[in-house]
């Protein structure tokens, strides 16, 4: 990697099990300190129109498709109260409650500081529990509301050194038994280790080798390029991203998933327990929820990265050439084969199997007989939603909720589409929402399916943890989505169904049962991404213009000729 002061310079490696009191920070201070270069026209990111002019042209009553967020300013939340939770807005008029005062409180109490500077927040703050395991570290994933958070309140620093610092871990020589990992590999956590008696901090950082199964976080990389673009999008500031070791970074990342294999299709091959469900629930192959923040961060590393000026060409100057055609590869493929609405449903259940030659219109094999009891009564006639997972002769017909709401903010949906998964969420409301949103997945695995697929699991039993329980942080994710599309009841509905609940149960990590009304027999109390992720969800529906830090606009040339069912009518 470029050493920070222009000049170049190997990046030292050190094994991901040690520290990095000493090694060279990027001069953390420099970056930090450096004044921000704003740049509006790249960004597009001020509108002169109010709120008000907003919502009249980008919603209609019944679901309109906001397409102007992207170019609306994300104001990072203007002044704060004296406690340290976002002030009144003048023009919205936005009264903290209780219950917004006693999250900010908790959120807070979860930072953790590197060297006197805040770095993250802990996955929990749970006193009640003898068993730390690794909910004291600060996960990458579990990060992002909180960085959200941080943004809409006007508290840039903390994701700053946030981002610079997982940075700086990536550039460690990661090793897992004998076998190296990839350069553009992130870190699914990292601990803050503090010696009193030196009185020095350290980091050490877990690239999966000490994690449940072993396995490598697919998405930490991901959400870190598209909380790097949140951040640039939030505080107009282009230095950061524009920084000799953010471009690498992105480039180190973008290279592994660009890399040309045996590949067939343009989806990226993972193992299970690579994401949000860190445990075998049979999300091998291509999950939608990679898939989708896959497509997000590809479309956010396009809009990141500096062309390589004239005479620096090298493996890297055609990335961005790359990125191009393979978002066309990977829309055109997800809006096809993981697309299912009532007609496609009907199509399934007709094909023909053993179809050979390029006409084939079973181009997966599926076999008919592989569709599950349960769909043909959750599909309703409107709506639709993007499968868990297409393979060779291989169709996971669940329901995954990041995925699909990750798909809307990244404009992998369709307008169409979108409107039609939260049809689906409209008509099929007890099964997904049920008392406390939102379902990880829909419906739970049991019996000897439950034995073949998880390994007999006993953490993920029926309608628990990722088999089916309901995970508040997803709220944010769930009013996200609700903006974009202009269905703000879904989303007022949800928050207050959250609100009666999470404070009194002290904040969990997860509820069980098939309507989500028992905490979670494991869950962590106090758990930080569900107090970042109701806060997050509070202040994006009181200003919808912090929907531009997380969305992107719809690409018109990226879409597909498709012929589907009524269902996608709005």
């Amino acid at each position: 990697m470029e050493a920070p002061g222009g000049g170049a310079g190997p990046m030292p490696t050190t094994p991901s099990h040690a520290s990095i009191a000493d090694s060279d920070d990027f001069d953390l201070s420099r970056l930090l300190n450096h004044r921000p270069r704003i740049n509006v026209e790249r960004q597009r990111s001020f509108d002169d129109r109010s709120l008000g002019d907003l919502h009249l042209s980008a919603m209609d009553s019944r679901g309109g498709y906001m397409d102007s967020y992207e170019s609306m300013y994300s104001p990072g939340g203007g002044l704060r109260s004296l406690t340290g939770t976002p002030a009144s807005s003048t023009r919205l008029s936005f009264e903290p409650q209780l219950l917004v005062a006693e999250a900010w409180e908790a959120l807070r109490r979860s930072l953790v500081c590197f060297r006197g500077e805040p770095l993250g927040t802990i996955a929990a703050v749970d006193s009640s529990s003898d068993e730390v395991l690794n909910y004291d570290q600060v996960f990458v994933r579990d990060f992002v509301p909180s960085a959200l958070a941080f943004l809409m309140n006007g508290e840039p620093d903390i994701v700053k050194n946030f981002l610079l610092k997982t940075l700086l871990l990536q550039g460690w020589e990661k090793r897992i038994d004998r076998f190296k990992l990839g350069e553009g590999a992130m870190p699914a956590s990292f601990k803050v280790l503090k010696d009193p008696k030196r009185g020095v901090d350290t980091l050490a950082a877990d690239f999966g080798e000490s994690a449940i199964g072993r396995v490598a976080p697919a998405d930490s990389g991901f959400w870190w390029i598209i909380l790097l673009r949140a951040y640039t999008k939030s505080t107009g500031d282009l230095t950061l991203a524009e920084t000799p070791e953010c471009q690498k970074g992105i480039r180190l990342i973008m290279n592994q998933c660009l890399a040309e294999g045996f590949d067939t299709f343009p989806t990226l091959l993972c193992a299970d327990g690579c994401c949000m469900i860190d445990r075998r629930m049979g999300v091998y192959g291509y999950p939608i929820e990679i898939q989708a923040l896959f497509f997000m961060s590809l479309r956010c590393a396009l809009l990141l990265l500096k062309p390589v000026a004239e005479g620096n060409s090298g493996k890297d100057d055609d990335i961005m050439e790359r990125i191009v055609t393979r978002l066309h590869a990977l829309s055109y493929h997800m809006r096809s084969y993981f697309w299912l609405d009532f007609q496609q449903l009907n199509v399934i259940y007709r094909f023909k199997t053993e179809e050979y030659s390029h006409t084939a219109v079973n181009k997966f094999n599926v076999i008919p007989e592989s569709i599950p009891d349960w769909l043909f009564d959750f599909m309703p006639s409107r709506g639709g939603y993007f499968v868990g997972n297409v393979s060779p002769a291989r169709m996971d017909f669940r329901w995954f909720a990041l995925g699909n709401c990750v798909a809307i903010l990244a404009s992998l949906a369709t307008p169409e589409q979108a409107g039609a998964i939260m049809d689906l969420i409209e008509e099929r409301w007890e099964d997904l929402i049920g008392e406390m949103p939102l379902k990880i997945c829909y419906p739970t695995i049991e019996g000897h399916e439950w034995q073949n697929v998880t390994g007999c699991d006993p953490k993920n039993t029926r309608w628990s943890y990722h088999n089916g329980g309901s995970w508040p942080v997803l709220i944010w994710l769930l009013t996200a989505a609700c903006i974009k599309t202009g269905r703000l009841k879904i989303a007022r509905r949800a928050i207050d169904l959250a609100e009666a609940r999470l404070g009194k149960d002290g904040w969990p990590e997860y509820y069980d049962g098939k309507l989500g009304r028992y905490v979670g027999k494991q869950a962590r109390k106090h758990q930080t991404w569900s107090i970042a992720g109701y806060l997050v969800a509070k202040m994006m529906l009181e200003d919808p213009s912090h929907l531009g830090m997380i969305s992107l606009e719809e690409d018109k040339a990226m879409n597909p000729v498709l012929k589907r069912s009524a269902s996608w009518t709005v």
